[in-house]
């Protein structure tokens, strides 16, 4: 018997989209209905392009019985209240990160999806590719040995010069720990665990930003949010990091997240991505070598959350990309912003469960 597919129906048809609709017709378990866009030349592009039955309004996909996930790609500000109007309307919501702008607005949908029985997912999903799983298998199969510390830093001059519309990356719920940060995080907490404290300095070097990038070239750009952000993070099982997000750099060699352990070093690809080597070096290995890669999850590109959390809905098991994780990590950024106002330690009120390993097989 063939089971019934789930219906999703994506809200926002930006550059973030076109990830979306290359990634999820490759999974029997759903199908894109609909899309919807303010700007329905936009979303009737994306729908031509990629095959979509039906281009709407964001209230008729809100509307529909048919549809069961709710996929929210518009800009952060936007988060809550579409994320609060599919929760009302008894959809299961996925949404970009951040899950939204404010902890108290992520409390809510996550109160609201628990009272209406659907489910949370947030971006970001790179966790579920093949070299972030490789590297958990690694650290769990003690490759490293105890993990003692980690280092992660994601360092650029901001996105003015390629995106089309960058205004929203420097307004509240932007920046680089907010916009980038989840990447990292979500990676971190993955590997390593809950967060438990953390410690932060921020800066804000150009209060105004001029944009070079088309259709708005030459616009300027208010800045009303730090740009780089430098934290200290105590994990609960022990492990001491740093983070730091920036968009105040033209050039760096520092890799995007190293891990140290008892008995050696793991350098880890860049976590916005679903590629990139894995090295290590250590008592058993004294030169860097670059490890193969373990993971049966050879998807390079963002939906397996959705993937993952189409399964759930069938089947019950717990989804990897959850809200409680995205709100964990909510928590965090703003803990950083806060410590560096205050001067001292903010300790975190959330925790969330480390996901449990992907098997590629469960998403066929």
């Amino acid at each position: 018997m063939t089971e019934t597919k789930i219906n999703v129906g994506v809200i926002g048809c930006g550059v973030v989209s076109t990830d979306y609709f290359k990634v999820l017709p490759q999974f029997s378990v759903l199908d894109i209905v609909a899309c919807a866009d303010l700007n329905r030349e936009r979303a009737e592009t994306q729908a031509a392009h990629y095959h979509i039955p039906r281009v709407c309004s964001p209230e008729e996909i809100l509307a529909d019985p048919q549809i069961d996930i709710v996929v929210n790609l518009t800009t952060p500000g936007a988060h809550a209240k579409i994320g609060m109007a599919t929760l009302q309307a008894g959809k299961s919501l996925y949404t970009e990160k951040p899950l939204t702008v404010s902890r108290e607005e992520a409390r809510q949908l996550l109160e609201t999806a628990q009272a209406r029985g659907v489910l949370v997912g947030c971006a970001p999903d790179t966790f579920l590719g093949t070299p972030l799983q490789t590297c958990r298998k690694l650290i769990d199969d003690g490759e490293i040995g105890q993990p003692i510390a980690v280092s992660a830093c994601m360092m650029t001059h901001g996105p003015e010069n390629w995106h089309p519309d960058p205004a929203f990356y420097y307004q509240p719920g932007g920046g680089p720990m907010f916009d980038m940060g989840p990447y990292y995080l979500t990676a971190l907490v993955s590997l390593l665990g809950p967060v438990r404290r953390v410690m932060g300095a921020t800066k804000t070097t150009y209060p105004e930003r001029v944009i070079t990038s088309q259709p708005n070239s030459g616009v300027k750009i208010n800045v009303q949010t730090p740009t780089h952000v430098a934290g200290i993070i105590d994990f609960a099982s022990g492990v001491i990091g740093t983070i730091t997000t920036s968009f105040e750099v033209w050039a760096s060699e520092i890799p995007a997240i190293e891990i140290y352990g008892t008995e050696g070093t793991l350098s880890i690809p860049n976590p916005s991505y679903f590629a990139g080597p894995i090295r290590s070096r250590g008592s058993r290995s004294p030169e860097w070598h670059t490890l193969p890669l373990t993971s049966s999850c050879h998807v390079e590109g963002r939906g397996l959350g959705i993937v993952d959390m189409a399964h759930s809905l069938r089947s019950g098991h717990p989804h990897r990309a959850s809200g409680a994780l995205a709100y964990h990590v909510l928590d965090s950024m703003h803990a950083f912003h806060e410590a560096a106002l205050k001067g001292s330690y903010v300790e975190l009120n959330s925790a969330c469960d480390r996901p449990e390993p992907l098997v590629m097989e469960e998403l066929a």
